[in-house]
């Protein structure tokens, strides 16, 4: 093979120039079990062969949900895309009712589910829908294991339908639907090509930095997004081994385990984890806590590329011996770079990290894109604080006269599956309008403003921009979550969800008389006048007419579960307007 063309390529790839005896690494029972390249490519030829037996036909969908990333996704994504069906994702923590449109809509026939949680799921609904069996990776009774297709594939004879089922699958077919966690109204299923996806794997390639020696990824973030699948495919093009988290509350300890060099991450984990940071800091005491504290301080200024001078360099050498060091070796130690996309990162996290040697590359893109459009490099000078890097190869990005991002190239989507009028929508002839507003600078590099439908106008006729505030504001260690409103209204305002752990924290360190419950601290004075004071604090940041004049705080944790969030962490603000509906009234109608 010389050229990779679609995505099933990308193991026949890897076996040919970088065969690795540790591809795939999932942990079972406690242990990390790893399959080698060919047994990748093994397992895969022989899922093709068992779905061929069950009649798979070309151009079949096929859903997989899966709780966390792991092995058998992999080898369910090849066997599939080899017959040229398609491999519909579906997020594990939508509800029922999303699991039956997303499966009628797709119109899958079969569905492969990781545990019992997903599988009571699609129990609820399977009758209402066209799929004929359900399998499942982990053992639960009643369930069919995914294993039997395993051994019903181990039969070879039917080995050469699947090399001709291959060759019959063009670059252009259509390999995946992706259903977008909209913020409002039903998903939409994103039609992605192989070579929509392949290519946008090959142009981000040269960003990923390889370093000789240092292989290992750690992955986490939910695979069935086009984020985290365009990067397993590149660490695949790249030989590298790839271990699948056992959950997003293990990644610290994962991490210790196989001390990863690289993982992507999105702006919500950081933010947890320099919280918990913090926490830690405060409880130190004397000499400690002030050199703590001085290396945060510094960590705050850092620079790229050395540009504070040598004696802040050697300052922060002192800071990464004494305090930083710590914070790599609870990640594993060898962690040099971290890929953060699907929201805004804030500079603050940018630089603190970047200061401890963990430096963070912040990329851009949409589902619809494939999804990269831009991302950073440290090599090359290729990366600067409160951008998105450059965009990459072959990606072409235009600024529309009224600012928006408008996007041209091969992972441009095919379409809406079922839908040509929202897709013409969002067309201009090849370039796909992309909602959000931005701005490239004199170097080529991408910095994105906000989103388009977000922005809004007050009744004073100001406009307001609120991802910029609330971005600012998330940099408080007492907000967890803010959304900015008064679209129509006489000024800007807030509902905030307080950072309930930091604050319990931090009632106990001021001996605060103030209860301890989630209810009890949203209603304190003494909680509010101090956020408050953060409030005012980062105001100062914006002009008078878009800073927020009053918030009210949520006495309970915004949740994928509790709807206020999508399956990747976005706020749905209509939604949280809704559910907070008496906050909202209390701040413009009293």
């Amino acid at each position: 093979m010389t050229q990779v063309t679609r995505l099933f390529d990308f193991p026949y790839y890897q076996l040919q120039h970088k065969p690795n005896p540790n591809a795939l690494v999932t942990k079972y029972n406690g242990k990390w079990e790893s399959i080698s390249t060919q047994e990748y490519i093994d397992k895969s030829n022989a899922m093709s062969r068992a779905l061929l037996r069950l009649g798979v036909q070309k151009d079949d969908k096929i859903a997989v949900i899966s709780s966390t990333n792991r092995t058998e996704w992999n080898i369910m994504d090849i066997g599939i895309l080899q017959l040229g069906a398609q491999n519909i994702p579906i997020y594990p923590t939508i509800s029922a009712e999303d699991y039956e449109y997303v499966l009628n809509h797709s119109e899958s026939i079969y569905c492969f589910v990781s545990d019992n949680e997903v599988f009571d799921k699609v129990k609820q609904v399977q009758a209402n829908t066209k799929i004929k069996e359900v399998y499942s990776f982990n053992h639960i009774e009643g369930c069919k294991h995914y294993s039997e297709l395993l051994e019903l594939g181990k039969d070879d004879s039917n080995q050469p339908e699947v090399e001709l089922r291959k060759d019959a699958v063009k670059s252009t077919d259509l390999a995946t639907i992706i259903y977008t966690s909209g913020t409002t109204g039903k998903p939409k299923g994103v039609m992605l090509s192989h070579w929509n996806i392949t290519s946008n794997a090959l142009d981000s390639s040269p960003r990923v930095p390889i370093v000789p020696g240092e292989n290992r990824i750690l992955s986490f973030l939910p695979i069935c997004h086009v984020f985290e699948r365009v990067l397993i495919y590149v660490y695949q093009y790249a030989g590298m081994s790839i271990y699948f988290a056992e959950g997003i509350d293990k990644i610290g300890d994962n991490a210790k385990e196989i001390n990863p060099n690289l993982m992507s991450v999105v702006p919500r984990l950081l933010e947890k984890v320099f919280d918990k940071i913090m926490l830690k800091g405060d409880e130190l005491s004397g000499i400690k806590k002030v050199l703590f504290f001085w290396a945060v301080s510094l960590g705050e200024r850092w620079e790229p590329y050395g540009a504070n001078g040598p004696w802040y360099e050697l300052q922060l050498k002192i800071a990464n011996k004494l305090i930083f060091s710590k914070w790599r070796d609870a990640l594993g130690g060898e962690l040099r770079t971290m890929v953060s996309g699907s929201a805004a990162l804030q500079p603050r996290l940018a630089r603190i990290f970047g200061a401890a040697k963990m430096r963070v590359m912040e990329g851009y893109g949409l589902t619809e894109t494939s999804p990269v459009v831009a991302v950073g490099l440290y090599r090359d000078h290729m990366y600067r604080v409160g951008t998105v890097g450059k965009p990459i190869d072959n990606v072409e990005v235009k600024i529309a006269e009224d600012g928006e991002l408008l996007i041209k190239g091969p992972n441009v989507m095919l379409g809406y599956y079922k839908d040509p009028e929202k897709t013409a929508e969002v067309m201009s002839g090849d370039y796909f309008h992309t909602g959000d507003k931005g701005e490239i600078d004199a170097d080529g590099f991408l910095k994105i403003t906000g989103r388009k439908k977000e922005m809004f106008k007050t009744s004073g006729g100001k406009y307001v921009i609120p991802p910029l505030l609330e971005n600012d504001m998330k940099q408080s260690l007492f907000i967890e979550q803010i959304m900015v409103v008064g679209e129509g209204e006489k000024m800007p305002a807030a509902l905030i969800q307080p950072n309930f752990d930091f604050i319990r924290d931090w009632i106990d360190l001021k001996n605060n008389n103030v209860g301890k419950t989630n209810a009890e601290i949203a209603s304190s004075e003494i909680v509010i006048k101090r956020i408050q004071q953060e409030v005012d604090k980062y105001n100062k940041h914006f002009g008078k007419w878009e800073q927020i004049k009053r918030f009210e705080l949520t006495p309970d944790i915004w949740s994928i579960e509790g709807g206020q969030l999508t399956p990747t962490l976005k706020m749905k603000r209509a939604i949280i307007i809704g559910i907070y509906q008496d906050l909202y009234d209390k701040i413009y109608r009293t």
